[in-house]
C-alpha cells in the first residue's frame, strides 16, 4: 500500500508541476494577447483618421440569436449597437412572439435609428440544436458577405468588428474567432467561482493550445464569409450537433482553411443563480467536450495543479515536505490568476483563497462528465452524439473564393 501511495504521490506531484508551469505559461500568453490588442487598437485609430477612403472596410452582416431576458443582456446588445464601424447590419432573432428579449431589440432600434438592425421572429424548427434553428430562420435576412455569428451573452469592445474583419481578410484564414473572459452578473461567490473556471482555466488552456497548434473555434464569435459557409454544407450542417462552434471550426479546417483569434477580447455574461446551476452548466460543458475531443479533454486535468497537490500531500502526510509543496503550489497558481486578472481588469483575491475548492470541484466536475451524453440546455434535453470524422475535400477551399 505504501509503494502505491508513493507512486500515486509522486505521479501526482508531476502533474502538478506540469499544472503550475502551463499556468505560468498562459498567463503570459493572455498578458502578451492584450498588449498586442492595445497595439490592434492604435493601429485601428489611426487607420480611421487618416485612410479610412482608400481602405474602405467590407460591410458585415452580425447575426445575434436570443432566448429570454437573461441578465445583462441589453449590456451585452448594445455593445455590439455601438462599433466603431462604417457599414454593418445586425440581425437578432427570436422563436417565440412572446420573447421578452424582444422587448430588449424593440428599445434597441429606438435608441440607435441609424443601425441597420432588423428582428426575425421565427420558430420554425431545423433539428435539434435551437440555437441554429434560430440561425437559419435569420439567414435569409443577412445581407452581406461577412457573416459574424455571436451568443447573446457577449460583450466587446467598440473596436470588435474593424478586429474581426481584418483577421478574416488575412490569407487563408477561413474562421475568425475571439478569445472570452468570464464577467459575473454580480459579484455573488457562485458567479465568481464560474467566472474563474472560464478566467483561470480555460483561457489559459486556449492560449496553450494554440502555441502547440491547435485551432478551435470558440462560440464567442463564428466570423467567416458566406462562400465558406455555403461550402462547408451551410447552417443546415451543424443543426444536429450541440457543439455547434467545435463542428464549423472541423469544417473549415477540412476545407484547407485557419482559424485565427482576431485580437480582441471579448467578455461573456456569468449570470448562474445558483450552484446546482454552476454544477449543471459546467457538466454541460464538460460532457460536450468530451464526447467532441476526449484525448484533449482528457489532458486538461493537467490545469489543477493544486488537486493534484493536495493528492501529494493525502499520499505523503504528514511529512512536512509535502505541505509546503502544496503550499508553494498554491502561490504559484495565485500568481498566475492575478497576472490573467490584471490583464482583463478585474482583480480577485478574495478567491484566490478557495482556488483548492475551486479545483476539487472542477476535478469532480471532469468525472461525472466522464459518462453520460444527456445535457439540459435552456429546456431543453439533448443527446450528444459523438461527430464523424470530417475528412477533407477533393478541391480544398483556395484563398479568396
Amino acid at each position: 500500500m505504501t509503494l502505491v501511495a508513493n507512486w500515486l504521490g509522486y505521479a501526482s506531484a508531476a502533474l502538478a508541476l506540469c499544472g503550475c508551469a502551463q499556468s505560468a505559461i498562459g498567463a503570459g500568453l493572455i498578458a502578451a494577447f492584450r498588449r498586442g490588442e492595445q497595439h490592434s487598437a492604435k493601429r485601428n485609430a489611426a487607420q480611421t483618421s487618416t485612410d479610412k477612403a482608400a481602405r474602405p472596410l467590407p460591410p458585415v452582416t452580425v447575426l445575434k440569436p436570443l432566448h429570454g431576458d437573461e441578465p445583462m443582456l441589453e449590456e451585452a446588445l448594445r455593445s455590439f449597437c455601438e462599433q466603431d464601424y462604417p457599414h454593418f447590419q445586425i440581425v437578432f432573432g427570436v422563436q417565440r412572439e412572446s420573447d421578452p428579449a424582444i422587448a430588449i431589440v424593440a428599445q434597441l432600434i429606438q435608441d440607435y435609428p441609424d443601425r441597420d438592425i432588423d428582428l426575425v421572429i421565427d420558430g420554425t424548427a431545423h433539428g435539434t440544436n435551437r440555437k441554429v434553428a434560430n440561425l437559419i430562420n435569420m439567414y435569409p435576412k443577412a445581407k452581406h458577405d461577412i457573416l459574424v455569428i455571436s451568443d447573446s451573452d457577449i460583450h466587446v469592445q467598440r473596436g470588435y468588428l474593424r478586429d474581426v474583419a481584418a483577421t478574416l481578410a488575412r490569407p487563408r484564414v477561413g474562421l475568425v474567432s475571439t478569445l472570452y473572459a468570464g464577467l459575473p452578473a454580480s459579484k455573488s461567490l457562485v458567479r465568481e467561482f464560474a467566472a474563474s473556471q472560464i478566467n483561470h482555466n480555460f483561457m489559459p488552456g486556449v492560449m496553450m493550445s494554440r502555441l502547440l497548434g491547435r485551432q478551435d473555434c470558440l462560440g464567442a464569435t463564428m466570423a467567416l464569409t458566406r462562400a465558406m459557409l455555403e461550402q462547408v454544407g451551410g447552417l443546415s450542417a451543424l443543426v444536429d450537433h450541440v457543439a455547434d462552434d467545435a463542428i464549423l471550426g472541423q469544417l473549415v479546417r477540412a476545407h484547407g482553411q485557419e482559424i485565427a483569434l482576431a485580437p480582441c477580447m471579448t467578455w461573456t455574461t456569468v449570470a448562474e443563480p445558483s450552484a446546482g446551476h454552476m454544477i449543471e452548466h459546467e457538466l454541460r460543458w464538460g460532457r460536450t467536450v468530451k464526447n467532441v475531443e476526449p484525448v484533449g479533454y482528457g489532458l486538461s486535468a493537467i490545469q489543477l495543479p493544486l488537486f493534484w497537490s493536495s493528492v501529494v500531500m493525502a499520499c505523503f502526510w504528514p511529512a512536512r515536505g509535502a505541505l509546503w509543496f502544496f503550499l508553494g503550489v498554491w502561490v504559484i497558481r495565485s500568481l498566475a490568476a492575478m497576472t490573467i486578472d490584471r490583464s482583463v481588469g478585474r482583480l480577485t483575491p478574495a478567491l484566490y483563497a478557495l482556488f483548492p475548492l475551486r479545483e476539487w470541484l472542477s476535478a469532480a466536475i471532469m468525472v461525472g462528465s466522464a459518462r453520460g451524453k444527456r445535457v439540459a440546455w435552456r429546456g431543453q434535453t439533448l443527446h450528444i452524439r459523438r461527430a464523424a470524422p470530417i475528412t477533407p475535400p477533393i478541391q480544398p477551399v483556395e484563398p479568396g473564393d
